[in-house]
């Protein structure tokens, strides 16, 4: 049996009738940047997350900058960022001139500890950069009191957890259920094509619900532009096209849908998972809603499991196993082995299992049989 890690095109087979008619308007209109589809998805996206504003861009990774950018982050400010995740979060702080200071994650969901970010605070700490990595948000209501605490900015790195939520504490009577890229000065999106809502290439958006920041924003992603040849600052072409707004905009509205499914094939893998001992499952926390960008478990000998699964025909993966702070691009800022423990254990032994809204339960069961297998073996 051959299992894909993601099924790329059994979500555009269901999407592909409106795709089709709104490609034919937009090649009719010929707007294709900064056109009609792209205020569209950009309405639809605002709309989704409850934010005010939203702005496509060409990129999460640009996503992430030019939130930091707007926000006033560069040379000599810190930001602090999660140990764990994809190396865009931490490339995005280096790319203002500031310096990405590395905290470690919660051993249960693989999100930064709150904890730790209360001790990487320092004078130069500008920003907080929450990852919700996996599809579950990180723990945001602490997150807010520390950023709070302390006077920084929070920028949300939301590109592996679009419709996951968090349930905000208002007071002691309320608690509002919050979209991730919904909580902070900054929601940053990617859309890359595996995301749980991908383009048909790079693309990204960032979502704020602070006007000013929106304006700026506006301008930071097309050259700085005043008008067509006027430019008040410097700018960049970070546009989001509309071809992939077409796209996008198409696969929102399966998206909730898609995420449910998720939901039900991580169920199935807990289900087939949890009797085999030396397997760790993955935890969602109590706080909000888990969409499971990535199904990750952790076992021993994850090397020679991976290789079994692979020979087997399954398509398993690992995210990630280098820390950002053990990476040799940032052998400069000083860290040693054993400083991020957490992250350390986990970039050793995590393994994520293909899932995706067209898995089926039959495939589900082969690869919990023969991790099994593996597992008791290896």
């Amino acid at each position: 049996m051959r299992i894909p890690f993601i099924d790329l095109p059994g979500q555009y087979r269901q999407s592909k009738k409106v795709i089709e008619h709104e490609l034919n308007r937009l090649f009719g209109r010929g707007d294709f940047i900064l056109g009609e589809s792209v205020k569209d998805f950009e309405r639809s996206f605002a709309s989704y997350i409850h934010s005010p504003y939203a702005l496509g861009v060409n990129s999460g990774t640009d996503a992430l900058f030019l939130g930091l950018l707007s926000l006033e982050i560069g040379r000599g400010d810190e930001v602090i960022v999660p140990a764990y995740t994809y190396i865009a979060s931490a490339f995005a702080v280096t790319y203002t001139g500031a310096r990405p200071v590395f905290a470690d994650i919660d051993e249960d969901t693989f999100n930064i500890d709150p904890h730790t970010i209360e001790r990487a605070v320092t004078k130069r700490t500008k920003a907080i950069m929450p990852v919700h990595l996996y599809g579950q948000a990180a723990d945001m209501g602490p997150i807010r009191v520390i950023a709070r605490k302390h006077g920084l900015r929070i920028i949300e790195d939301t590109a592996q957890a679009h419709g996951a939520t968090y349930r905000i504490t208002e007071n002691r009577l309320q608690r509002t259920e919050k979209k991730t890229g919904s909580m902070g000065d900054i929601g940053a999106f990617s859309f890359y094509p595996t995301k749980n809502l991908g383009a048909f290439g790079d693309a990204g958006l960032i979502a704020t619900s602070n006007g000013q920041l929106y304006k700026k924003l506006r301008k930071l992603r097309d050259y700085g532009r005043i008008s067509k040849y006027v430019h008040g600052s410097v700018g960049f072409n970070s546009r989001l096209d509309s071809v992939q707004a077409v796209f996008l905009n198409a696969k929102l509205r399966h998206l909730d849908a898609w995420n449910q499914k998720r939901v039900n094939v991580a169920g199935m893998y807990n289900k087939y998972l949890g009797d085999i001992s030396g397997v760790r499952l993955p935890r969602a926390a109590g706080y909000g809603k888990h969409v499971y960008h990535i199904y990750a478990i952790r076992v021993s000998n994850r090397d020679k499991v991976l290789e079994g699964l692979v020979a087997a025909g399954v398509s398993a993966a690992v995210h990630y196993p280098v820390p950002l702070h053990l990476q040799p691009v940032y052998k400069n800022l000083g860290y040693r082995r054993g400083d991020l423990p957490v992250a350390e254990r986990v970039c050793r032994d995590v393994l994520c299992l293909p899932i995706h809204p067209h898995i089926t339960e039959k495939q589900v069961a082969y690869i919990a049989q023969t991790l099994k297998r593996l597992v008791k073996n290896v």
